[in-house]
């Protein structure tokens, strides 16, 4: 049975799930997480994007994206391809780092962005790692991105 195709087009809001292979963890230091947010904003430079929220857990992470261009796909492959590369590299090992294709789902509706934003942002907070979502540095709620402007220009943090 053929994969269904992936809905892309200019100005397409998309709530972007990645998750570690077999659950395993895709940073394992700050290294890695800053590594990381590093590729990932590369890949908001070099595609248009718009990064409205996001969250990095241990073995998954969340995005919250716009795309004023079709390219969900090229730049998510960008991003897997040459965060897993230095991965693989710096903890010696070798195969697949993500489980499979990453989760693309569409946001159609206005009034669902302050729940994505939510949901993003409470993840940390469901899995007790922090009280707050604040305080948690992986995440654009949690100062990650603090002066650098082309990462968003709507991060929604109210709660």
């Amino acid at each position: 049975m053929a994969r269904p195709l992936r809905i892309e087009f200019a100005g397409a809001l998309y709530h972007v799930i990645s998750r570690g292979n077999e659950r395993k963890p895709i940073v394992r230091d700050d290294v890695d997480r800053e590594k990381r947010l590093d590729w990932l904003r590369r890949t908001v430079e070099t595609y248009g994007w718009r990064l409205h929220a996001f969250v990095l857990m241990t073995n998954h992470e969340h995005l919250f994206v716009e795309t004023p261009l079709p390219n969900l796909s090229a730049g998510m492959q960008y991003l897997g391809g040459s965060y897993t590369s230095y991965f693989n590299r710096r903890h010696h090992r070798s195969g697949h780092l993500f489980q499979g294709r990453f989760k693309g789902h569409l946001i159609e509706e206005q009034g669902y962005f302050l729940e994505v934003s939510r949901y993003l942002h409470l993840n940390p907070v469901r899995a007790k790692m922090v009280e707050r979502p604040e305080d948690y540095r992986g995440s654009t709620i949690g100062g990650t991105c603090e002066g650098v402007e082309p990462w968003s220009g709507s991060v929604t943090t109210a709660y």
